[in-house]
């Protein structure tokens, strides 16, 4: 029976995430970069909506999405080829240079919506290696022990960066307009680059594993970059086969050994299938679906805020519960369980009778949605092998990003033919199916985190 080979960590030994200076610097970083996204949003939109109609804003704001979506599988070949760090550090630069420039244009000149639209099919590119290399970095500032905690600490830094984001990015437009608004976003993602170049990072060595219910699936890992073979899954039964090419094989190799590591995999498979039905049917009502609901119940924009407000509450007390417990025992039950608990509070929420009990299911959503996010990702982090982790998170991230925003248009047109209703109880059975595929594959139904 093969084992899995663990690399020495970078931190002391015993040492958890939030109290290690590395990890820290590293979610210092993250949190500057994610805090100058929200900021950038911002005046991207208000300068779309000042420079043409609404229509032509919507665009702009919507262009970025289609580089995302169709370069992030082959994003996540890039960072697990030249290693994240390096791709983060890059990304955060570009995107820094490129924000700063156009904020220099806009203070001496109104360029108009095309070098909008520019910019912002610049950051679809950049977030299509950029993402996948986010989600790789944790494996390699900490150890495999503290991956978990390191995703709750994640998730309490990008709630962090919503709520803080916003309000500077309208501070920045109301000193300055768009253009100070974009200075701002630069300064902020600039933060980032000395931060990352300070944190440690290790090699993890390569890993072939026996396939034991909680092990990362019997599919043995690829050689490191010295070697001159790979070691691949076969695709059938598990069992390592050493293709006659070598180690340093094309990108379009690197794709396809990526895709059939994790369709051989026996928890990460059916765990990115949980992953993109929970989405599916919770980013539509949790969008579009909730403004409609709270216009036609006369909630008023006041009473949509709380419950936006009670939703990102919940989530953040997930992410703030994994990030001191550090792990959670039978994470793939739970993290199904409260996948199914999640969808019923979806259902729930079309047919409370006021705000107030609409704060509270939603307050139960973000819990519930927000535990199941949080162990999902940390099964992600800890199942996959880190050679592999770039383009793990980047199939990932194409379900979370690509096409669960679809769903959004068809929520709205949905609702306008059956009501909020029908439109909710569909979605949350979506979801649900979501904990149904957890719960019934018994490799994700049985693994664990490490502690």
């Amino acid at each position: 029976m093969t084992t899995t080979v663990i690399p020495p960590v970078a931190h002391a030994p015993g040492r958890p995430a939030h109290r290690d200076g590395n990890v820290l610097r590293w979610l210092g970083a993250y949190a500057a970069s994610m805090i100058g996204d929200n900021v950038f949003y911002i005046a991207l939109s208000w300068a779309a909506v000042q420079s043409g109609t609404p229509s032509q804003a919507g665009l702009v704001m919507a262009v970025s999405a289609v580089p995302r979506a169709l370069l992030m599988l082959g994003g996540g070949v890039v960072a697990d080829r030249f290693g994240p760090r390096r791709v983060v550090i890059g990304s955060d630069a570009v995107r820094c240079a490129a924000v700063l420039t156009v904020a220099a244009l806009l203070f001496v000149a109104s360029p108009g919506l095309w070098l909008l639209a520019l910019l912002a099919v610049v950051f679809g590119i950049v977030d299509a290696v950029f993402m996948p290399a986010v989600g790789a970095l944790p494996a390699r500032v900490t150890g495999r022990d503290q991956l978990a905690r390191v995703q709750g600490m994640r998730g309490l830094a990008v709630r962090f960066a919503n709520v803080l984001g916003a309000p500077l990015g309208g501070l920045g437009v109301a000193l300055g307009g768009s253009a100070t608004a974009f200075a701002l976003a630069g300064l902020l993602i600039a933060v980032s680059v000395p931060l990352l170049i300070s944190v440690r990072m290790r090699e993890p060595a390569s890993a072939v594993v026996d396939g034991a219910p909680g092990d990362p699936g019997g599919v043995p890992a690829r050689g490191d970059e010295s070697g001159t073979h790979v070691r691949v899954p076969d695709g059938r039964d598990g069992a390592a086969v050493a293709p006659e090419r070598p180690a340093r094989a094309t990108a379009w190799r690197d794709l396809r050994d990526g895709l059939r590591y994790i369709r051989g995999h026996r928890v990460l498979a059916p765990l990115i299938v949980a992953i993109a039905l929970g989405d599916l049917g919770f980013v539509g009502p949790l969008n579009v679906g909730l403004a409609l609901l709270a216009d036609q119940r006369g909630w008023g924009a006041s009473g949509m805020g709380l419950v936006v407000a009670a939703f990102g509450a919940g989530a953040g007390a997930a992410a703030l519960l994994l990030a001191w417990r550090g792990t959670l025992p039978r994470a793939g039950s739970a993290g199904a369980a409260a996948l199914l608990g999640g969808s019923v509070a979806i259902g729930a929420l079309a047919y409370v009778p006021g705000v107030g009990a609409a704060v509270g299911v939603a307050l139960a959503i973000g819990l519930l949605a927000g535990l199941s996010g949080a162990l999902c990702g940390a099964l992600l982090q800890t199942q996959s092998d880190p050679a592999y982790l770039g383009r793990v998170t980047a199939v990932a991230g194409i379900v979370s990003l690509g096409l669960a925003p679809l769903s959004m248009p068809l929520t709205a047109a949905a609702i306008g033919w059956w009501g909020t209703g029908p439109v909710f109880v569909a979605s949350a059975v979506v979801c649900g199916l979501g904990g149904v595929v957890a719960l019934c594959v018994r490799d994700l139904r049985r693994a664990e985190l490490p502690r």
